[in-house]
């Protein structure tokens, strides 16, 4: 049977009959190639490193669902400042619309962590022990033998490690380091939740990683399907000179353009996908297609750039315009939610102060006085420990009963303290207020409310 080539009507991955095809990436080296190793070495150490720096003394990141506590590089968040994600995430998804506006799905091939780890790590690792795609190919399709017994053991034992490390480094962005040795050393029955989000991350690293691979960027990452509507003549892509390069034809042909047909750009494509039949969703803007025909274009004595960085209009008429409204809307979008989020984390409250009225009867009648039972509530959001000092403002003729008129509190720490009210029944009027002043790290918070007690 004739070779299967890629082609516009079906998935590379998978053959007609539904079975998976695994797609086995020939080696290639590069510009573009060197440029993703110092990218994927910086983001990996990055990865690695992160939960272990601290800011103000706190972790650096660290998101405690548990205890409901939130660090980002020296900012405290409570559960209540979780409305602050959604300007943030706001700001990253249009970071991407830009992105992709200006450069297509760059984002995908050097910055993804499914790139990154499957590209720097596990595939490294796979070359390592299997050798070059040929070889991988011949011992996929190979009999089960002592030779292919030690090999694939042996590859799989590496992903389970390198995926169980991976998922221990992922939970102490949100347990802590120190949390996580501490489950680490212990039996899981000390830990059971922290044993289980592993022992599930785990699994899900390593079948993506060891089977599911390029699936999960075609099947399930909704990016590659957002990507079209993003997109436009001027867009930057990972693009075939088709003017250039067509008709294809051997190297022996006269009749021929630049493209010689040898398949190497399909060879080293991590999506199985022949670029020179255009832009397609399956591309991920590795450039691996443009080191490799580049590399052919060098031994044939032809100027690279048959497969460039290059967008429709560059292509076909030589010019590319860099700025247009489109840019500009997801620019300034990116800009709104980006600017609610910085004004609203940097002007935000450091503590929070709170009235709540006890639960039951609103008010009770005494012999002489109305009595208002409440709890005030206080919250450290500050980074540091402070002190808490509670002054009554009003009534200025009532007997406001506090425990004590100062607390210290931790960082993120809260309390709740008991406040009566007793007002002589005499000069008790509706519409009366309590009002407390509240002071902590220098700054300070009125909190008010109403108090209730008998009609004239």
């Amino acid at each position: 049977m004739p070779a299967r080539h890629p082609d516009l009507d079906s998935l590379y991955c998978i053959r007609e009959d539904g079975s998976r095809q695994t797609i086995h990436t020939a080696d290639v080296g590069g510009r573009y190639q060197r440029r993703k190793k110092i990218i994927w070495a910086l983001l990996i150490a990055t990865y690695l490193i992160l939960p272990w720096i601290e800011v103000g003394g706190k972790p650096a990141i660290l998101i405690d669902i548990a205890k409901r506590h939130f660090y980002l590089f020296g900012l405290t968040f409570n559960a209540q400042d979780f409305y602050l994600a959604f300007f943030l995430l706001t700001g990253i998804g249009f970071t991407l619309f830009v992105v992709s506006a200006l450069f297509g799905r760059i984002w995908c091939g050097y910055a993804c962590p499914h790139t990154v780890f499957l590209e720097a790590i596990y595939r490294r690792l796979e070359r390592w022990l299997e050798g070059s795609a040929s070889k991988r190919e011949r011992l996929a399709s190979a009999p089960w033998g002592m030779s292919k017994i030690l090999r694939r053991g042996s590859k799989w034992f590496f992903y389970l490690a390198i995926s169980g490390f991976l998922a221990h480094v992922f939970l102490s962005y949100f347990l802590g380091v120190d949390e996580v040795f501490a489950a680490m050393v212990n039996p899981p029955s000390e830990h059971p939740a922290a044993f289980t989000f592993v022992l599930i991350f785990t699994t899900i690293i390593y079948f993506n990683f060891t089977w599911f691979r390029e699936q999960l960027c075609i099947v399930i990452c909704p990016y590659g399907r957002l990507q079209g509507v993003l997109y436009d003549a001027d867009t930057v892509n990972v693009t075939y000179d088709s003017g250039r390069g067509e008709p294809r034809g051997k190297y022996t042909s006269e009749k021929r353009g630049d493209c010689i047909d040898c398949f190497r750009c399909v060879a080293v494509c991590p999506t199985g996908i022949d670029i020179r039949n255009g832009t397609q969703m399956e591309c991920i803007g590795c450039a691996n297609c443009v080191d490799a025909c580049d590399e052919v274009m060098r031994k044939l004595d032809q100027p690279s750039g048959l497969i460039r960085y290059d967008s429709l209009r560059g292509i076909e008429q030589g010019e590319n315009r860099f700025l247009r409204p489109r840019v500009f809307l997801y620019a300034f979008l990116l800009l709104i939610g980006m600017s609610v989020f910085t004004i609203a984390a940097f002007g935000r409250s450091p503590f929070e102060a709170n009235i709540l009225r006890l639960p039951g009867q609103a008010f009770t009648l005494e012999e002489k006085t109305v009595l208002n039972p409440f709890t005030i509530h206080l919250y450290n959001k500050l980074p540091e420990g402070h002190e808490f000092s509670i002054e009554v403002l009003e009534p200025v003729d009532a007997e406001v009963t506090l425990p004590i008129d100062s607390v210290e509190l931790e960082s993120l720490g809260d309390t709740r303290l008991p406040v009566f009210v007793r007002i002589p029944r005499a000069t008790f009027t509706p519409g009366m207020r309590l009002q407390l002043r509240v002071t902590a790290g220098g700054q300070e918070r009125i909190v008010e409310a109403p108090l209730l007690g008998p009609s004239r």
